[in-house]
């Protein structure tokens, strides 16, 4: 009963929010092309570790041996080292954009081989590389770790969170800036989130009306061009006035969304089914297990025995037949299903058969 009433919540909800959109300002819409994060990667260690560092893993040993090379400490080939406090790390970070050399990043930290925990750990000078294979940052720090794992002699382990992930707040420092391609045309291009005519249109429509002239051009269904200055100041007030106008996005297309896994549906609106005639039933058994007990009379020399009964109830719900007619939108399903008694399960199999059938005038997806 719960679910269907938050099925049908959210249709009132999608059909509430459609008769009152509001125009949504271009910053909230649509990012500029070439203005963008940019993904940092490295490989590290973690060093610190109160005996819940990796164990017995080569490339863990293979770096230790390299990194004290590099510091005129050489180990012999043949002496094993199996250090607990150190660990084999990745650390990754995102790069934003227009970030100059100098400024600090977050970081995050994730064991590589079978470390239990990096709680505690301190994170060695470990160079950040982008995609192009160039050093774009320096990472290092104390490990920020949320997580918490303690383990027993007997095998028995409790843990909290993720102890073998942590974070390093302005844990790497910026060394290069990514070039963007931001100043270098006649043109900014604004790239919707969402792709749609409609939504497009109307934003080369609220540009051009802004600036008073045919400056803006809508390319497809995601990207509008707009003229801009050369000037760099000119061009950020340039870019700081468009992205404060609002413009009524397009409605989207009708569908209709089925979480599998959970039997969440999300309905939108303007959806719609044909002329057709839907037919649910139930059937319900119920077998229920009783014991009967034989005594005989007081006189008697027999003795007291049991035997099983068990009792069949066979039960078939009535009433589970109703008709759509055309136009009729999805809250008149839910209400005609409601109505009938049908779970969330079934209205799924009932949209499914509909859609079947050429009646629903939506996109059913399934996720």
């Amino acid at each position: 009963m719960i679910r269907k009433l938050i099925i049908a919540s959210l249709l009132c909800l999608g059909t509430l929010s459609s008769n009152l959109a509001q125009a949504e300002r271009i910053k909230d819409m649509a990012a500029i092309a070439g203005v963008r994060d940019n993904q940092l990667l490295g490989y590290g260690l973690v060093v610190g570790l109160d005996g819940t560092g990796d164990s017995s893993t080569a490339f863990t040993e293979q770096s230790m041996r390299s990194m004290l090379s590099q510091y005129g400490v050489t180990v012999p080939p043949d002496t094993k080292i199996d250090p607990k406090n150190v660990a084999a790390v990745s650390i990754h970070a995102n790069l934003p954009p227009f970030a100059k050399p100098g400024q600090a990043i977050d970081i995050t930290v994730s064991s590589l081989g079978n470390a239990k925990s990096l709680r505690g750990g301190s994170l060695l000078m470990t160079p950040l590389r982008g995609a192009d294979g160039q050093v774009y940052a320096i990472a290092q720090g104390n490990l920020v770790v949320g997580g918490l794992g303690i383990s027993g002699n007997d095998g028995s382990r409790i843990a909290i969170n993720v102890p073998s992930v942590g974070r390093i707040p302005n844990g790497a420092t910026v060394e290069r800036m990514v070039q963007n391609p931001f100043g270098e045309t006649d043109h900014i291009v604004f790239n919707l989130h969402s792709p749609d005519f409609t939504t497009a249109k109307r934003l080369e429509q609220a540009i051009n009306k802004a600036l008073g002239g045919p400056e803006a051009s809508a390319m497809d269904a995601v990207s509008v061009a707009v003229k801009a200055p050369k000037a760099a100041d000119q061009r950020v007030a340039f870019v700081s006035f468009l992205e404060t106008l609002e413009v009524d996005p397009g409605e989207a297309a009708a569908k209709v969304i089925v979480n599998s896994r959970t039997g969440t549906i999300v309905i939108g609106n303007h959806v719609q089914v044909e002329p057709a005639a839907v037919t649910h039933g139930s059937l319900t058994v119920t077998i229920t297990e009783d014991v009967a007990i034989s005594q005989p009379n007081a006189l008697g020399e027999g003795e007291t025995v049991t035997a099983p009964v068990s009792t069949l109830n066979v039960q078939q719900d009535t009433n589970r037949m109703f008709k759509l007619e055309k136009g009729v939108t999805l809250n008149d399903i839910v209400q005609a299903v409601n109505m009938v008694g049908a779970a969330p399960g079934d209205l799924v199999a009932i949209l499914e058969a509909l859609k079947q059938a050429g009646a629903l005038r939506a996109q059913l997806i399934v996720i």
